[in-house]
């Protein structure tokens, strides 16, 4: 979803990618012509990763969602829109995790498999704090956006027709960072539920371009449905994170 998504957008050529290009030095007219060869990249690197995933793509996939994240803040973007985007590659990396595979140059392009059975307690507790942390992170810098009262977002808020903008924006960000924090502490599955709920609904908020916005962000999705998951594997999975 994410890199379907991703790559959408890349074809239809969004107009602010122009400026992660130029933090490599690459003009608009050049990102311009760049932008549906990504997107197909991405398109193509999603449909492999759905239909016969290899290791070296889920770990391209890591590489590439930390990249485009920085991109953000490298061109002038606040922080917080790096970590809003953590599922990006907190996904592969969680699969990676959930999947291993043999440490050879071989095995990298062998086909992820899940292990038969019950997860190791070693395997599941690292793939809790990989869930947990990415989770932590893109409500965190969701709802930091919301605190700095990030345009987009108040846009949103004004084509559902509220009025006080900024204390929607206040209330939304809270609600995220207590969630956030609630995941980093003590994780509760029927918070998790709530949370993966809420996100599913509140990225359906764009005015523009709100299926490709949504489907674009199936990793902050996947993670904490995964997350919701393994809550139910073993009691042992809700051993706080901050200490």
């Amino acid at each position: 979803m994410c890199l379907i998504g991703h790559g959408a957008f890349g074809i239809i050529t969004k107009a602010v990618w122009c400026n992660y290009f130029a933090v490599v030095g690459i003009d608009q007219e050049t990102a311009y012509q760049l932008m549906p060869v990504v997107g197909m990249f991405d398109i193509i690197m999603g449909i492999v990763i759905l239909v016969y995933p290899i290791r070296a793509v889920a770990l391209w996939l890591v590489f590439w969602g930390i990249l485009t994240a920085a991109m953000r803040p490298l061109s002038g973007e606040p922080f917080a829109e790096l970590l809003e985007r953590a599922g990006n590659f907190g996904a592969p990396l969680a699969l990676l995790i959930l999947c291993p595979g043999e440490k050879s140059l071989k095995g990298w392009f062998k086909k992820l498999e899940a292990p038969l059975g019950t997860l190791s307690p070693k395997t599941l507790k690292i793939l809790m704090i990989c869930l947990r942390t990415t989770a932590f992170l893109l409500l965190a810098g969701h709802g930091w956006l919301n605190l700095i009262e990030k345009k987009g977002l108040l846009a949103q808020y004004t084509s559902l027709g509220f009025h006080n903008l900024q204390t929607v924006a206040y209330v939304f960000g809270a609600i995220e960072l207590i969630g956030a924090f609630s995941i980093a502490i003590k994780p509760v599955r029927s918070v998790v539920l709530f949370l993966l709920i809420w996100k599913m609904e509140t990225e359906l908020f764009y005015p523009h371009w709100e299926i490709v916005e949504w489907v674009e962000r199936g990793g902050s999705y996947g993670v904490i449905l995964a997350l919701w998951l393994s809550l139910g594997i073993n009691k042992h999975a809700t051993v706080p994170l901050l200490k």
